[in-house]
């Protein structure tokens, strides 16, 4: 009997935004009106950034080299929701999710992962983290500004 594939605990939550902070949300196919940043698990032994890069080109197109990649150095650790726990191994009630976010020139049309998103918005930074479901996104986003001016 085959194990199954387990999602690593251990995720990436890239913030794609415009030099003017206007930040890109996707809304969820298997959840309707929840609007997030780009988000995905690391696989295998991949480095954190390699991770991040991954994602934002599988969940909007957007190409390995585009865009300034920042690592915030920060991570916070959230309860997995209960609708997703079958993703990982049994047990597995807790994730620690590290921030990262890629500025680039202009807002785009996204090339979105019809499996995991099925509508995109640009809004300004503050639209954003009130629009989110995820606590930890809305937080990300508030840091936003704080973040790019250090």
């Amino acid at each position: 009997m085959n194990s199954p594939n387990y999602k690593q605990p251990v995720s990436v939550l890239v913030l794609i935004h415009t030099p003017d902070l206007q930040v890109l949300l996707l809304e969820r196919t298997d959840f309707a009106d929840a609007w997030q940043c780009v988000t995905g698990s690391r696989e295998g032994s991949e480095q954190l950034a390699e991770t991040a890069r991954r994602e934002a080109g599988e969940e909007t197109g957007l190409g390995r080299h585009e865009g300034k990649l920042r690592d915030w150095a920060y991570c916070s650790d959230f309860e997995i929701y209960e609708r997703w726990r079958h993703r990982y191994a049994p047990g597995v009630t807790t994730n620690t999710e590290h921030v990262f976010s890629i500025e680039v020139a202009a807002p785009y049309v996204p090339q979105l992962s019809e499996r995991e998103h099925r509508r995109f918005r640009w809004v300004p930074w503050q639209q954003a983290a009130e629009m989110v479901f995820s606590p930890s996104n809305a937080e990300a986003i508030r840091m936003l500004p704080q973040r790019l001016a250090s």
